[in-house]
């Protein structure tokens, strides 16, 4: 699969899979930016993406940027929907510094990772109640 993008900075590299067995590609930070405690930023990746239709972009942290750099994405994931690729629809991470110091990310620094994932949609059909039974959540089976 071809995955069309647009980078903003073309000295900056393209993404790429870390290892053979790698399922999300590397994403980096545009520009230099310190993050203050307990705050939120924008950091911008240089990307924009035509996600092919049946897909979204998942966009995460990487698994060592809470331990080295202190930082979470705030909402978690980031989707990216297929319609979100105009020339300003650059794709940026929500990033919350949960340390009480300033962070300092470095322009071309990965600090992010996307997966493209098929989708499917449904149309939806409200019944008044379902016929199964409760089988309870959070910790419920052990």
């Amino acid at each position: 699969m071809i995955l069309k993008l647009t980078r903003i900075d073309k000295t900056l590299p393209l993404p790429q899979y870390q290892t053979s067995g790698s399922v999300a590609f590397d994403i980096y930070s545009r520009i230099d930016i310190v993050i203050k405690p307990k705050t939120i930023e924008l950091i911008p990746t240089n990307l924009i993406v035509q996600v092919p239709k049946g897909y979204m972009l998942m966009v995460a942290a990487r698994s060592s940027t809470p331990i080295k750099k202190g930082l979470i994405l705030r909402n978690g994931i980031g989707i990216i929907d297929q319609d979100y690729c105009g020339p300003d629809d650059e794709i940026n991470l929500q990033a919350y510094n949960f340390t009480e110091n300033d962070v300092k990310v470095a322009r071309g620094e990965r600090i992010g990772q996307a997966v493209l994932v098929k989708i499917a949609k449904v149309k939806f059909d409200e019944i008044e109640r379902t016929e199964e039974k409760s089988r309870g959540g959070f910790g419920s089976t052990g």
